[in-house]
């Protein structure tokens, strides 16, 4: 007979989920973001295994987030844990999973869209110096400055024009830095900023890098990605971003400004059948 499956566990102890994390922080940035307000009360975290994989559920907006990631060799592991989360899984989620968790949760759950995505990391900050500039007076550009809550229209009506399909909640604005390129009319015209930034826990995931279809090729989104980790320097120790694998001019931006692979993963909408 089969030996039966662990049972799944509920994790509520702030203190220990940030230890496991910790042991591979480069991986794990988002969830040890999310370890934090205002995420924290959002968030459900499953584990089968005392030192194995955990899962984070995400539940904000009409479709929750599932958090699956995992090195190569505890993929194993994580397809238990996620086949043993299946029943306290919502209907409808976006689910970030690392090799064979989409295929743990078939079929139960059909995949109506999938994208091949990288997890990089920051790990040459001598990279960054000197922050690249925008080719800015010449060509009617402002300097990379700090944007806020007053901003918010701005940065929706850029996002509208420039990254439509992109996740951006307004309260990223107070959780940490953003910064923005204006032309000479004062219109918004590129973006960077945080999705996740803890000061506590030192880590930041950078996202929302944008620039208007117009501006594009001008190094805008490059001296705003270098300006903001720049701003993140002296508080964090690890600073992150996804980006899809099949968008080759994003990628090599970052490497050129010190960021490499930690892993590869999936990111899918999935559906109950």
């Amino acid at each position: 007979m089969p030996a039966p499956s662990a049972p799944l566990t509920s994790l509520h102890d702030r203190t220990a989920l940030a230890r496991r994390f910790g042991r591979d922080p480069e991986l794990h940035l988002f969830e040890l973001g999310d370890l934090d307000e205002p995420f924290w009360s959002h968030t459900a975290w499953y584990t089968i295994s005392a030192d194995g994989p955990v899962a984070l559920l995400y539940s904000v907006g009409e479709v929750p987030t599932l958090l699956g990631l995992a090195r190569p060799g505890d993929a194993g592991a994580l397809a238990g844990l996620l086949r043993a989360m299946r029943p306290v899984l919502p209907r409808r989620l976006l689910a970030h999973l690392t090799d064979g968790g989409v295929a743990a949760l078939a079929p139960e759950y059909r995949v109506e869209h999938r994208t091949a995505m990288l997890r990089m990391a920051l790990t040459d900050r001598a990279a960054l110096a000197p922050a690249p500039g925008p080719a800015a007076a010449a060509n009617g550009f402002g300097p990379v400055l700090p944007l806020g809550p007053a901003d918010l229209a701005d940065l929706r009506e850029l996002f509208a024009a420039g990254y439509p399909d992109n996740w951006f909640d307004e309260r990223m604005l107070t959780t940490g830095p953003y910064v923005g390129v204006r032309d000479g009319a004062g219109r918004l015209v590129a973006t960077a900023g945080v999705h996740v930034h803890s000061p506590g826990r030192r880590v930041a995931v950078l996202g929302n890098v944008t620039t208007r279809p117009g501006a594009r090729g001008r190094g805008l989104a490059t001296a705003c990605t270098a300006r903001l980790c720049t701003l993140l320097a002296d508080g964090t120790d690890h600073v992150g971003l996804n980006v899809r694998a099949d968008h080759p001019t994003a990628v090599a931006l970052y490497r050129r400004l010190g960021f490499t692979t930690v892993a590869t993963y999936d990111e899918a909408v999935l559906t109950a059948n």
